[in-house]
Parts: C-alpha cells; sequence; structure tokens
C-alpha cells in the first residue's frame, strides 16, 4: 500500500508488483504442516484455489487455443452471443435493438473489449458471476451451476477453441497420440498427462473416433463450428474426435480453477 501511494498512484505498477509477488505466486498445494498452523488460509500460507472469473475463462480457452488476438485498445467488439437477447429488451427506437456480430479478429479479442448492454448483458459472462455493472461490485459472487457446464461444453467460441487447439495438436504431433496428447495438457495443465490420465484419454478418444468415423456429416458439422476456416488437410473424422477429447480436458477442474 505504501508503494502504491509512493509511486504516484501508478496502477499499473501497483498490479505488477501484486502478481509477481511470493505470495501470490504460492501453489495452492496443501501441506500438514499448513493446515495445522492455517487451516483457514487467513495468513495466505497457500495459494487460494477457486474458479476462474468469467472473463479469465473465456480468455484463457482463446489463449490456450492460440485464437487470442493480443491487440490492446480499440472500441468494442461483439463475439458469440445466443440470438434474441438484445431484441426482448430494447425499445424500438434503440440504437442498440439488435445484436449484430462481429466478425474475424474481432471475435477473438480479450473479454475487457466486449461490448456490453447493461439491460441485456453477455450471457456467458453472466452465467459465471460477471457483474450487471449497474452498482460497484467489491468482491463477486463464485458459484458452479450446471449452467456453467453448458457453456463451457457447448458455447460456440469454447467449442471453436477446442477444434481450433485439437487441430494445431494434430500438425504438431501428426499421427502419434501421446504427441498430440502432450501437446495439449501442456498448454491446458502446463504439465503432461500421469500414465492413467493418459490411458482415460486413449479410451476417450478411440470412443470417439468411432462414433465419428461412422457420422461423417456430425463430424463435419462439429468441426465447422465457429468463424474460423478448419484445417482442410487434417481428416475430419479425427479432427471432430480430438476436438471432443480438448472440449472434455478444458472443462476439468485443473484448467477451470485458478
Amino acid at each position: 500500500a505504501l508503494e502504491f501511494r509512493d509511486s504516484g498512484w501508478d496502477v499499473k505498477r501497483f498490479f505488477r508488483i501484486l502478481v509477481t509477488s511470493a505470495t501470490y505466486r504460492q501453489s495452492a498445494q496443501v501441506t500438514a504442516e499448513k493446515i495445522e498452523r492455517d487451516p483457514q488460509n487467513r495468513l495466505l500460507s497457500r495459494g487460494p484455489r477457486f474458479r476462474m472469473d468469467a472473463e479469465m475463462v473465456r480468455d484463457s480457452a482463446l489463449a490456450t487455443s492460440g485464437l487470442l488476438v493480443r491487440t490492446i485498445g480499440g472500441p468494442s467488439v461483439r463475439p458469440y452471443q445466443p440470438e434474441g437477447v438484445w431484441s426482448t429488451v430494447a425499445m424500438p427506437q434503440s440504437n442498440t435493438n439488435t445484436y449484430r456480430q462481429d466478425e474475424g479478429d474481432k471475435l477473438y479479442r480479450r473479454s475487457l473489449y466486449t461490448f456490453w448492454k447493461r439491460s441485456a448483458p453477455p450471457p456467458a459472462m453472466e452465467i459465471f458471476n460477471a457483474p450487471t455493472r449497474e452498482h460497484s461490485v467489491v468482491r463477486r459472487e463464485r458459484t458452479n451451476t450446471p449452467l456453467q457446464a453448458l457453456v463451457t461444453m457447448n458455447d460456440p467460441q469454447m467449442v471453436e477453441a477446442s477444434r481450433y487447439l485439437a487441430q494445431r495438436a494434430m500438425r504438431a504431433g501428426g499421427a502419434n497420440f501421446d504427441e498430440c496428447l502432450d501437446f495439449v495438457t501442456t498448454r491446458l495443465l502446463a504439465r503432461p498427462f500421469e500414465t492413467d490420465e493418459r490411458a482415460v484419454a486413449k479410451r476417450t478418444y478411440d470412443r470417439l473416433l468411432a462414433t465419428y468415423r461412422s457420422d461423417a456429416d456430425g463430424a463435419e458439422r462439429l468441426v465447422n463450428i465457429g468463424d474460423s476456416v478448419p484445417d482442410p488437410q487434417l481428416p475430419v473424422g479425427e479432427s471432430a474426435a480430438w476436438t471432443m477429447l480438448v472440449n472434455q480436458l478444458m472443462n476439468l477442474d485443473e484448467v477451470l480453477n485458478k
């Protein structure tokens, strides 16, 4: 607090000091000694473990997939959103009566730049407890609901991110399943899978591959979700199977929790 004051209230400097501090960077791993001395973590003896905020969930998926556009500044953007959300609450004469989705890079800007209509906030963010911005909120609520799982599993942005990361892994690992899996888990979890985890992933992939090889239309629809163009050089069935496997991995607690 003193450094913040003495720096002339330099906010960027304050946040840099905060996130690079030893306390902030602590692991959430708990030891018997920490439980005994600080059971409620009131002394910050370990990193807190909690679900990421709404914007972080989306930005993390885009960043790990490689879709995130890191351009700083500029006007607000309109990413994917269900149809009709604005029109149900807008006045006929309103200039935001209809939601017109953006295209190209604008779909993949950081959530900070998402256009916000207070009477109809972005549904995917509202479901993850993002404030309505009608009043100041010091601490956000954090809930765990089925709707949140529906977003991370079915929202076009999340499915597209899964497909994009899956096809990057396929190009990097080729036909080698373990190399492809390592490419994915390194980006999502910052670690390779253990032997038992790898076996579960392989069984899941084999089942998905058999499903999509027998359902070419379903595989084609899946890999074409989103505005980015799928890699035409990669087999559609394998792409669909990897997309669904990556989508499952993106829904792990270890991915969605800080």
